[in-house]
């Protein structure tokens, strides 16, 4: 059965599915629909991207969904009668109804080395770890991510890359596979490789509270917090008086002459970049927002402290606590004295 035949089902939300989509696209594969993630319920959902508008100029049926798995969908999905399914970068789980659809399989998208790192968050996790990563596509079984693997090529994650550094490699990883990959199913090639279960290792979900950043840590790990959380994600933060600040970009002090306080302003440059120090060294800031106030520029001076110092906060608590206690007693005062004054 020759590419041009197998109708391609695509289901997905993010940068990736687009890019597997094009893909596709670019080798003639024949793509009988695809069902994208209505832009409603995107909030969760890092790196979203809408489908239809590539499906409108390729000219290729479209359905939003919002539970992938609703009657409905499947409905949609089955009458489009689908050897493969290509489900890609959404965080809901396929059931077993949808797996069952296709002719063929189903098959999924995993950027790290197989069968190492299954599992949740893999951009964050390869960004964080600096761990190589690997454009896999894979048959989607009962299990995570250890499905028989169809292709699979490599990259390399660099020590300074952000989390869009490495989506970027992601993307480029996808289509040289795919354009490798392809031309082979297009010939009938389908020779899945079984993983080695004994290999396996497995990461977690990360939320958007994982990005807070602990002064007192040691360089390294407040440099791979703000690496990993950074665009396409929600961002590793921090406090200035009050107010969250996220920072979306640092490098390295590489001349170290500072060092200070944890969560101290050492130094600021010409470009408006800010000298932090972390519990062993220091590090440069590149860019900070405030996110509810995005057009203002952070202006931030030597001699700030950023976060909050859990003591100084909780002695500011007591002397809350004990000048309401007063003015409550003041009050107590003051309606006894109202009450005797009427009798």
């Amino acid at each position: 059965m020759s590419i041009q035949s197998i109708r391609i089902v695509v289901i997905g939300a993010v940068k990736s599915t687009l890019r597997i989509l094009e893909g596709l696209q670019r080798n003639h594969a024949n793509i009988v629909g695809v069902m994208g993630l209505d832009e409603t319920c995107s909030a969760n959902v890092s790196g979203y991207i809408s489908l239809e508008p590539f499906c409108l100029l390729a000219d290729i049926p479209f359905k939003s969904y919002e539970k992938i798995n609703d009657d409905c969908n499947i409905k949609v999905i089955r009458n489009w009668q689908p050897d493969l399914i290509f489900a890609v970068g959404f965080s809901q789980l396929v059931s077993q109804k949808i797996l069952d659809i296709p002719a063929k399989a189903t098959i999924g998208f995993h950027p790290t080395q197989l069968p190492m790192g299954r599992g949740r968050a893999p951009l964050a996790w390869l960004t964080y770890t600096g761990q190589p990563g690997s454009s896999n596509f894979f048959v989607i079984s009962d299990g995570v991510d250890n499905g028989p693997i169809l292709a699979q090529e490599p990259f390399v994650v660099e020590p300074d890359d952000h989390a869009a550094d490495v989506e970027k490699k992601i993307l480029k990883a996808i289509d040289s596979t795919l354009d490798k990959w392809i031309p082979k199913l297009l010939s009938g090639e389908w020779n899945p490789v079984e993983q080695h279960d004994e290999l396996a290792t497995y990461t977690g979900i990360r939320r958007p509270i994982d990005g807070l950043i602990d002064w007192n840590e040691p360089f390294l790990a407040t440099y791979a917090r703000i690496r990993a959380a950074s665009r396409p994600h929600p961002g590793a933060y921090t406090f200035f008086k009050g107010r969250k600040l996220i920072i979306w970009r640092a490098m390295p002090d590489k001349e170290a002459k500072y060092s200070g306080v944890p969560g101290r302003v050492l130094l600021v440059d010409k470009l408006g970049q800010y000298l932090v120090q972390c519990g062993d060294k220091a590090i440069w800031l590149n860019e900070c927002e405030y996110p509810d106030a995005l057009n203002e520029t952070p202006m931030l001076k030597v001699g700030d402290l950023l976060g909050f110092s859990p003591q100084n906060e909780i002695a500011k608590l007591y002397k809350k606590i004990e000048e309401l206690q007063q003015e409550i007693k003041e009050l107590k005062l003051r309606d006894v004295e109202y009450k005797e004054g009427l009798t």
